[in-house]
């Protein structure tokens, strides 16, 4: 079985179709979409996308999620600077036909895979979406969080950067993200199979920014520069994670 972990889309249309089309020529057996597919540029056409895909396609809810729902609800957003509090209304309201999709996924999915054991897919660790680590966070720190699981694997997502570690006896991977990474531009996904194989895909940046700057999200201008064109490097991020692991952010 051929599986492909999907994480932090946030609404970046073009990236997806992309990835997507790289994964019918790979022919993936199952998807794995691991939150934060909103919010971002295109909200509504990227769900309705995912929803497109014909293949089994299994979701779980990230930090972007829950913070949406929050503002449906009329709270305010969870675990979100109230910086970005805006975004997540102007998503809330963009979305609001898909509350009961979002409002149904889990937080984990849990599945076996031949070659690798079983393996947990969550957003950022299983106990919390919200949750920051890399792949510089120090193993002894990690241990409470990831031992008793009795998975082979965990994949993971959130910080927007790829990696592959161990924690304990536990295979950590995070799978990076389809839409807004950090480091080298291009969209970053995981291809899990006998072994963990970390994608990145290209896709026309420029004409992904004139698509973005055309749209009526309100960051539309800084999502085209620093999620699509020119991402901070992983340096910046591993050092500003740094300072948050174990952290909710």
């Amino acid at each position: 079985m051929h599986v492909a972990a999907l994480y932090d889309i946030h609404g970046n249309l073009p990236a997806l179709e992309t990835v997507l089309a790289e994964i019918e020529e790979t022919g993936v057996d199952r998807v794995i979409i691991g939150g934060d597919v909103i919010p971002g540029p295109f909200p509504c056409e990227t769900v309705e996308r995912l929803l497109a895909i014909d293949i089994p396609v299994e979701y779980i809810h990230g930090n972007g999620e829950m913070a949406v729902l929050d503002a449906m609800a009329g709270r305010n957003p969870r675990g979100m600077p109230e910086s970005h509090w805006p975004i997540i209304r102007w998503t809330a309201e963009k979305t609001a036909e898909f509350e009961p999709l979002f409002a149904a996924w889990p937080k984990t999915v849990d599945i076996e895979i031949e070659g690798l054991g079983r393996v947990i897919f969550c957003h950022a660790t299983p106990r919390d979406e919200n949750e920051i680590f890399t792949r510089l966070t120090d193993e002894k720190s990690l241990l409470p969080v990831f031992e008793g699981l009795a998975a082979d694997a965990v994949v993971c997502g959130h910080t927007h950067m790829q990696f592959d570690r161990r924690v304990g006896a536990t295979r950590v991977v995070n799978a990076g993200s389809v839409g807004m990474p950090f480091g080298e531009p291009g969209a970053y996904w995981l291809l899990l199979a006998s072994g963990v194989e970390l994608r990145q895909t290209a896709y026309d940046l420029a004409g992904a920014a004139d698509r973005i700057r055309a749209s009526d999200y309100p960051d539309r201008e800084s999502f085209a520069a620093r999620s699509v064109l020119n991402p901070q490097s992983e340096t910046e991020m591993l050092e500003l994670f740094g300072r948050a692991e174990l952290r909710s952010a």
